[in-house]
């Protein structure tokens, strides 16, 4: 037997109050306006990693699929981030908002700069959800619950504080507006009608823990490479370099 449904909910939902990345001082430093445009630019380059990354995710979890519903109600997820022939998907909305801080897009589809930890927080999220049992792969998908609001955050603070931010470049933020609730409207339900034990429900919450970290070591990485004292390491992008022409 297990604890309520609702109290699980209720659990799952602590974890972010406590866990999810809108803490992080390198947001809070984004948000305010307080980020130099090449800090911001070092962001757009290691986010844009992550985000490529989510539909090979997503691809590797539905070869694990054998219930053809569940792989239906998956499949949009892959759309929304590598298109469709009607919807550039948000991976072409990310590019926008490169050419947007002035950085070669080329460059940064890549992924030559990215940071070392960036690359290792997220292939082990990749690695995470093709290995681990469903429940704790769909379960790990889970802070999306929590990405409306830091995306609205965003894009308020973004619009109020630098230059480049305007409805192109922030597309991929408005749309996740939309895509996310219905993501994880799906996979909550999905999650809560299967952790039907202390067991379960205990995995189901470990493996959302463990996305939490995925994120946050995203912005402690970008947070000691490029905020002073910065300490870039080998192979990262370094400011300044890899600029469209005419950016300052």
């Amino acid at each position: 037997m297990s604890a309520g449904r609702a109290n699980f909910e209720k659990r799952l939902r602590q974890i972010g109050a406590e866990r999810y990345h809108d803490k992080h001082p390198f947001h809070q430093l984004l948000h305010s306006g307080g980020c130099t445009p090449d800090q911001v630019r070092a962001w757009v380059i290691n986010r844009f990693y992550y985000q490529a990354r989510i539909p090979m995710k997503d691809a590797a979890f539905m070869s694990r699929v054998d219930d053809p519903a569940l792989r239906r109600a998956w499949r949009s997820r892959i759309e929304d981030h590598d298109g469709t022939d009607e919807d550039e998907g948000g991976i072409a909305r990310w590019l926008r908002l490169a050419d947007a801080v002035g950085l070669d897009r080329q460059y940064v589809a890549s992924a030559r700069g990215v940071l070392p930890a960036t690359r290792f927080a997220v292939d082990a999220y990749v690695r995470f959800v093709r290995d681990e049992p469903l429940l704790e792969a769909v379960a790990a998908s889970l802070t999306e619950l929590f990405a409306p609001r830091i995306h609205a955050a965003r894009i308020e603070g973004l619009l109020a504080h630098y230059d480049f931010a305007d409805d192109s470049s922030l597309s991929y933020f408005r749309n996740r507006l939309n895509e996310a609730p219905k993501d994880v409207a799906f996979g909550l339900s999905w999650v809560l009608d299967r952790a039907d034990t202390d067991e379960k429900q205990d995995a189901a919450a470990a493996a959302l823990e463990f996305k939490t970290d995925v994120l946050w070591a995203q912005l402690d990485a970008l947070h000691g490479a490029y905020v002073v004292p910065a300490r870039i390491p080998p192979g990262a992008w370094i400011p300044g370099t890899h600029l469209v022409s005419g950016t300052a």
